[in-house]
């Protein structure tokens, strides 16, 4: 009795020591301070994608509910050419850079398959959230999948999400947030050589939707003149995303258009704080909108359906003033310019690159790519721009072609 005893004692210590092991072997590192680690399931018994992995969720429409049957099918089709089901989630801090290049703390984290060797890292820059909840650090984002297919994914939060949820977030300032991209890359590659799984290729994959595609972009320009030694780039997936804002900012005000309700107002209190123009919210935002704005989009308690429900609004002149959609206007003048600045089709490619968007796509207008395919036709960019439905029906689209190609 007494040897079953000290048996099943011996027995005990070593399944607690096995339960620890992720905490040991994930320990920090001076670059990359680990907040929590996590084993995860990709898939469930039914080979439906887990639950807890956050898909995006731009409101109720038909288009939103075909994406999320879509996010099914995908994961069905794609089951059998991933490697593991198991990944490891690592959330953790780094030393980045504020918006005018001193530094901050920031977060995100790195997902990697549970086991094996690690073919690339990936950069993704992820996609318009709204609550903090929806942060790469607080969440499972769906791109890290791609941990199964025997990648290590590196997803920053951008400041004014994770640890810095405090700040107002600059959306769609191109070198502040792609600077997180890049801080956090440069935090975890060291990392991932501390823990003993340090990709077979050196070169990063970069991938992003929506914001995420023209934020790729921008992380794509930085590495190639400042890093391309310490970062150099294997291929770019670019889909869906806001690259030209002055041309999303001319059909919108045009045609009294928005694509969702919250995506302008954010981009001209994103553009304000990036670049510190001071200006006046009251001259851009309808006071219905003004009223709430903070609570609605700076709380972070809101997912972007959730705003868009609350700010309820159908056209664009609802939310914002006449002068602020006037190019006229002294003030609006300013933020064009800025919108300008922060284009990311300002460079060329030295890498290929993968160029996705939907010519049915109402959230960010299509002109968005008509201008791409202009800049970049003496670049090596592959063009893919077919009717692939709206703007969340064409993610999965995008998602699936990226995974088959890796």
């Amino acid at each position: 009795m007494k040897r079953l005893t000290i048996a099943l004692l011996v027995l005990s210590g070593l399944l607690v020591n096995a339960c620890r092991q992720p905490d040991l072997e994930y320990a920090d590192f001076d670059l990359f301070k680990v907040l929590s680690v996590k084993t995860s399931s990709l898939f469930t018994e039914e080979n439906t994608l887990n639950p807890e992995i956050h898909t995006p969720d731009c409101g109720d429409t038909l288009e939103t509910k075909m994406a999320r049957t879509s996010v099914t099918s995908l994961i069905r089709d794609l089951f059998g050419t991933f490697r593991s089901n198991r990944v490891v989630q690592i959330a953790g801090t780094y030393q980045g850079h504020d918006i005018d290049g001193s530094p901050l703390v920031q977060s995100g984290k790195l997902i990697l398959p549970s086991s094996g060797p690690v073919k690339n890292l990936i950069l993704v820059s992820h996609y318009t959230i709204g609550a903090n909840s929806e942060a790469p650090s607080e969440a499972f984002p769906i791109e890290g999948i791609l941990a199964g297919k025997g990648y290590a994914v590196a997803i920053a939060d951008y400041i004014g999400f994770g640890v810095t949820a405090g700040r107002i977030h600059p959306y769609m300032h191109c070198r502040s947030t792609a600077m997180s991209v890049v801080d956090m890359a440069l935090a975890v590659k060291p990392y991932l050589e501390h823990i003993g799984r340090a990709p077979k290729d050196p070169e990063v994959i970069l991938m992003g939707y929506s914001q995420g595609g023209s934020t790729t972009l921008a992380v794509m320009s930085i590495l190639q003149q400042e890093f391309k030694d310490e970062l150099p780039v294997k291929k770019a997936y670019a889909g869906g995303g806001p690259h030209d804002l002055c041309a999303t900012f001319d059909i919108s005000t045009e045609n009294d258009e928005i694509g969702i309700p919250c995506a302008l107002p954010m981009i001209v209190q994103g553009i304000n704080e990036g670049e510190r123009l001071g200006l006046d919210l009251a001259d851009f935002f309808q006071p219905s909108l003004l009223a709430h704005y903070d609570e609605w989009i700076n709380s972070k308690k809101y997912t972007v359906r959730e705003i868009n429900l609350l700010i309820h609004a159908s056209h664009l002149h609802e939310i914002m003033t006449d002068q602020g959609r006037d190019k006229t206007n002294e003030q609006t003048a300013r933020l064009y310019k800025a919108l300008a600045a922060n284009s990311t089709l300002s460079f060329q490619p030295a890498a290929p690159v993968y160029l996705f968007h939907s010519r049915d796509d109402k959230t960010v207008p299509f002109v968005n790519a008509e201008r791409a395919e202009q800049a970049f036709r003496h670049s090596n960019v592959q063009f893919d721009f077919g009717h692939y439905g709206g703007h969340d029906l064409a993610f999965i689209k995008f998602l699936s072609k990226l995974s088959n190609e890796l």
